[in-house]
């Protein structure tokens, strides 16, 4: 039995260590928010943070998370910037790598809490995108780091998707 924490709730598993989060998550545990893109973690549309770290959940197997803190795109609250800014800037075309590509970015403004052009284009280039949306996402992701300037989402926190207000000095 592999017991973690799933978006803040403790969960088990008696699936093969060896078994894909990514599967874990979908089949089991019915979140379809994470997607399954390319399957060899080169598309990033499984994307998912453990104990707030961005993950390929297609190849990190199960066993890997043992008491660890997985929060999938449905276990950010709508509060949270990066999903605000992604309505605002309009960024979704067909929607399927979004998921993957707003759990990137949330890690990015965590550790970078004002990203330049370049910081962005480095820490996203391995999410890819079909529609071709990487100018929007970019401005999405500026605008989450303007909108978050008095905030500090904390992946892997004890309160697991949450939006931390903090006072600007």
């Amino acid at each position: 039995m592999i017991e973690f924490y799933l978006n803040g709730e403790k969960v088990k598993t008696d699936a093969a260590e060896d078994t894909p989060l990514l599967w874990v998550i979908r089949d089991e545990f019915k979140l379809k928010g994470t997607k399954f893109g390319c399957g060899i973690s080169m598309c990033g549309a499984c994307t998912v943070h453990v104990d707030g770290n961005a993950v390929r959940s297609c190849i990190y197997p199960v066993g890997a998370v043992k008491n660890n803190r997985i929060t999938t795109i449905e276990g950010l609250n709508n509060s949270h910037p990066m999903q605000k800014a992604w309505v605002e800037e309009q960024v979704p075309q067909c929607g399927y790598c979004q998921s993957g590509q707003i759990m990137q970015a949330a890690t990015l403004l965590a550790q970078n809490a004002d990203p330049s052009d370049e910081d962005i284009v480095n820490h996203m280039s391995a999410n890819l995108c079909r529609c071709m949306a990487y100018k929007r996402i970019q401005r999405a992701v500026k605008r989450a780091a303007q909108d978050s300037a008095v905030g500090v989402y904390e992946p892997g926190s004890d309160n697991q998707g949450s939006y931390n207000q903090q006072v600007e000095v």
